[in-house]
């Protein structure tokens, strides 16, 4: 196995991100706006439009599949190479490719001796620990491979965390109404219906806060057609009863965590999206977004209804992964410089 680039790097760390897509696209533009940190190339596997707005942006591209590089010469699109040129100019790379095509990368990643992470559609063992900003920030530290959890995973892991430091957690139960795929994957989707995904219990989200987070934990979930955001509704038993304001007060401590009201005109996902599109490029939110109205103490159990932007919870914790494996900064340190960068915190109702 070859030596992964030291940890504690001097100057910028050069980041590389493989498969500027849904996420790489976020990703890359939050890695810019980092002053520890640049981005040094982005791939794509075909020259579409994506690839030329990523030229366009200033980013170098780069093939992620060599034997591609006469389409993109073919399409009058710049290229510095293929992603092993990428490799070799990069401190870590950020796989931000589809499900379990990043665990087949690891092998590249390993050979040209450079850092990576992964993202939550991989498999736990593909790296040395799975990790979330909030909860395990430390066992990221000097790490060579990590595993930013899922979407969902996330969005769940803020809220328990916070409970469970606070009140301490003794069950908790979820459901998941999930979107059905983002929002430009036009080649599939679900019509007309309903599924249970998977039809047995649990789901995987339960599982995969346990890698993050010591909680016991039972999930379901359900697709619908919808591209907008996922909903969960959350039921947790704590250790220590507490007072519905004391809650909220938790709640609203965290930046990362957005307390919407039904009085606002929050009714559903789509007014959520239609005040994001006012307030961040491409209607982002890398906060989980919690109904007020629906965080509830009942017969000494907690409920909440929370919404999960798919597209971009995931960005902030992809930046705080980054200084804990090269070691720059504490948990605390890179969250407020990561928020600050990202305008988490700040916006208002």
């Amino acid at each position: 196995m070859a030596k992964c680039r030291g940890n504690k790097k001097k100057g910028k760390i050069k980041v590389a991100i493989n498969g500027y897509g849904t996420i790489g696209k976020r990703v890359a533009d939050a890695v810019k706006l980092q002053k520890d940190m640049s981005v040094v190339g982005v791939t794509k596997t075909k020259p579409d439009f994506e690839a030329k707005m990523a030229v366009k942006k200033g980013y170098k591209l780069y093939a992620a599949i060599p034997e591609r590089v006469e389409l993109f010469e073919k399409a009058g699109i710049k290229i510095e190479g293929t992603i092993d040129d990428l490799l070799e100019k990069a401190d870590i790379v950020i796989d931000c490719s589809p499900g379990k095509i990043g665990a087949e990368n690891k092998e590249k990643y390993v050979k040209a001796g450079v850092k990576a992470i992964f993202q939550g559609g991989e498999k736990a063992n593909v790296a040395e620990t799975s990790f979330n900003a909030l909860s395990c920030y430390d066992k990221a530290l000097g790490k060579n491979y990590v595993r930013v959890v899922s979407c969902n995973t996330t969005g769940l892991t803020r809220v328990l965390y916070l409970i469970k430091e606070n009140f301490g957690i003794k069950k908790v139960r979820a459901t998941m109404i999930r979107r059905v795929v983002d929002p430009k994957e036009d080649k599939k989707g679900l019509v007309n219906g309903i599924m249970p995904n998977p039809i047995t219990l649990p789901s995987h989200h339960g599982p995969d806060v346990q890698t993050v987070l010591d909680v016991d934990i039972t999930t379901v979930a359900f697709k619908v057609p919808s591209t907008l955001m996922h909903i969960h509704s959350i039921n947790v038993v704590p250790e220590k009863i507490p007072e519905r304001e004391d809650l909220l007060e938790v709640l609203r401590s965290e930046p990362r965590i957005l307390l919407l009201k039904e009085n606002d005109g929050f009714t559903s996902t789509a007014k959520i999206i239609e005040w994001a599109r006012e307030v961040r490029m491409r209607y982002d939110l890398y906060e989980n977004c919690v109904w007020e109205d629906s965080v509830s103490i009942v017969d000494g159990e907690i409920y909440l209804t929370q919404a999960i932007h798919q597209e971009a919870i995931v960005v902030p914790e992809n930046i705080d992964a980054i200084r804990a494996m090269f070691e720059l900064k504490s948990r605390e340190e890179s969250m407020k410089l990561t928020n600050n960068s990202l305008g988490i915190g700040k916006i208002k109702i």
